[in-house]
């Protein structure tokens, strides 16, 4: 199968409908400022082979996109007993509300929305992790450096009231163990991360080699059992509210995040990275969920 081919039908395709719909993720000051008019898409497959087009090389914020990592960090450390804090069913509401959080006294519903990727944070703080760890985590996957950007965690940091009550409510159901300022502290600070689709889809990869490291055979990352629940989690939660929606149009586990990005994961094939940063109302990228439905129609590749 071409896929260089299939990337820059879909980048010509998408190219001139940027900027027509959807908005940027506005309530973060410093991701308000990000261009519309842009769209990049990048794809590993489990062989090594890379194809990408438009603005692939062009970092951006990964925000939610980083608790698919943060995850696997708490997976490694704690295995199945992280779960005995954190669920794994889809919300059905918006990724940061706190409707749930009352109804099952502090307990996140899954580790994909806010509450839950919180509850990771204070799981890895307890384990001696920071972002630092994260960072290191990110680049040895993806094989060069990955960085974050400071203005948007200052940028997270004051505007995230809403996360602040998120985790004092869960701390008053003696849901986190460490103060909420460090677990906060944490928690924006992976979300402004900033990389690439190339990067993004090169650090994922394990999710489509049964949990092996994407440059090592030898080396890893989480068992092979591990690494199918993660696709189960991403594809019944890692899209918020839309995940059924996803399933649908789409048929591949999918992580996206505020910042416009998407990786999608094709099990023992390859991983595919999205962005495009207009959103829709669920916080998913508009017309990067439009170019995996456009790649799965191409290729046929879909986990049913």
């Amino acid at each position: 199968m071409n896929f260089q081919a299939i990337l820059d039908d879909i980048d010509a395709a998408v190219r001139p409908l940027l900027g027509a719909q959807g908005q940027v993720a506005s309530y973060i000051p410093a991701l308000a400022r990000v261009s519309p008019q842009q769209f990049g898409i990048a794809l590993r497959t489990r062989d090594g082979l890379e194809a990408a087009s438009g603005d692939a090389a062009t970092p951006f914020s990964i925000q939610s996109m980083s608790k698919l990592f943060s995850l696997t960090m708490a997976m490694q450390h704690l295995g199945d007993t992280l779960w005995q804090r954190i669920g794994r069913e889809p919300s059905g509401n918006p990724f940061n509300s706190l409707v749930q959080l009352e109804n099952e006294q502090g307990k996140p519903r899954n580790p994909f929305i806010n509450a839950g990727a919180i509850a990771v944070a204070d799981r890895l703080l307890s384990h001696g992790d920071g972002v630092g760890s994260l960072l290191e985590m990110l680049s040895d996957l993806c094989n060069e450096p990955v960085h974050l950007d400071p203005e948007v965690a200052r940028s997270e940091a004051e505007t995230g009231f809403r996360n602040h009550a998120v985790a004092n409510f869960m701390k008053s159901f003696g849901k986190l163990d460490n103060p909420v300022a460090a677990v906060l502290d944490l928690y924006f600070h992976q979300c402004a991360i900033r990389m690439s689709c190339q990067q993004m889809a090169r650090a994922a990869g394990y999710l489509c080699r049964d949990g092996h490291h994407p440059y090592r055979t030898d080396v890893a990352v989480v068992t092979e059992s591990q690494a199918r629940r993660v696709n189960a989690l991403m594809l019944t939660c890692g899209t918020y509210d839309a995940a059924g929606e996803f399933a649908y149009r789409i048929g591949l586990p999918c992580k996206s995040g505020v910042g416009g990005g998407i990786v999608a994961v094709v099990p023992d094939q390859l991983t595919l990275c999205v962005w495009s940063p207009a959103l829709d109302a669920s916080g998913n990228s508009l017309l990067g969920m439009h170019a995996l439905e456009l790649f799965a129609g191409r290729t046929g590749l879909s986990i049913f």
